[in-house]
């Protein structure tokens, strides 16, 4: 798995995917919103299979020396 997830893409998944856990710990949404797990997981991981499928990466470039 090659990183496809990166910057600020990474911080709003992983507080998005806190949020919506958090509501659904709470009891307030629709049982949909355990789909922060998803969130949070890709956030922590870098990489997001939606991503990969799609050939889409939020991650900076490489340089090359």
């Amino acid at each position: 798995m090659k990183a496809n997830v990166g910057g600020i893409d990474k911080i709003l998944r992983i507080v998005a995917g806190l949020v919506l856990i958090g509501l659904a710990i709470a009891g307030i949404g629709a049982p949909w919103t355990w789909i922060g797990v998803v969130f949070l997981a890709t956030g922590l991981i870098n990489f997001c299979p939606a991503y990969a499928i799609f050939g889409i990466s939020t991650c900076p470039a490489k340089r090359s020396a």
